[in-house]
């Protein structure tokens, strides 16, 4: 599977995150491998409209109903369609673990998958306990980079990784750098079931051709 991250790239927002989608669910049907669009709250519910694939939030807050001014509260994305959420990525972490935990309830609260990203290997033991759908392995130092994948720099470690991830029954996910076939492949030999990526697909010249490299690597 790959979680494809739009952040809030232009090429991510409004109108051309639907078009951005349509080419990801094209992929998706002709490869049948697993492409999960993760976007920004306000796109939500249009996205979920447009597409059969399942649309993830890219954050929700640990808050319920109440004063909490700019939150995304997670029952606005699960109304709006959301199948999951991103918690706890390098560019949204959470203040301390109990807020991540807080986070995390709030989510199974209202029936929505998590993802919880970890930028370490004692990081990854702790959100195993939280007990999500996924864990994701991204060491931040290597977010966004065209040339090194944590793949090729961090092999041994994806392997640590996942020797956690495994003994907590969750399955792994890689990010950080994944922008080839080969870091793909590579990933997926070292334990993972998938991969996050962002800046190779939402900022390429040619996302479908994009898209389809990294599908090849399954």
């Amino acid at each position: 599977m790959i979680f494809v991250n739009f952040k809030t790239y232009e090429e991510g927002t409004g109108q051309k995150a639907v078009e951005m989608v349509r080419i990801l669910e094209s992929i998706a049907h002709e490869s049948q491998v697993k492409i999960i669009p993760v976007v920004q709250a306000s796109d939500v519910k249009e996205i979920v409209a447009s597409t059969t694939l399942p649309v993830w939030a890219q954050k929700i807050d640990p808050v319920e109903f109440g004063a909490h001014t700019g939150a995304v509260i997670p029952e606005a994305v699960a109304e709006d369609g959301a199948f999951g959420t991103f918690l706890n990525h390098s560019e949204a972490k959470f203040a301390n673990f109990d807020e991540l935990a807080k986070a995390s309830d709030r989510a199974k609260d209202v029936g929505l998958k998590t993802l919880i990203f970890a930028a370490n290997l004692e990081e990854l033991r702790n959100v195993c306990s939280l007990t999500p759908n996924f864990v994701a392995y991204e060491p931040p130092e290597l977010i966004g980079s065209a040339t090194t994948s944590v793949a090729r720099a961090q092999p041994e470690i994806i392997s640590q990784a996942h020797e956690i991830a495994d003994s907590a029954g969750i399955p792994l996910i890689v990010g950080a750098g994944v922008h080839s076939r080969e870091d793909v492949k590579k990933s997926l030999e070292l334990g993972a079931v998938g991969v996050a990526v962002s800046s190779d697909i939402m900022k390429a010249e040619d996302p479908k051709r994009e898209l389809l490299d990294l599908v090849e690597g399954f």
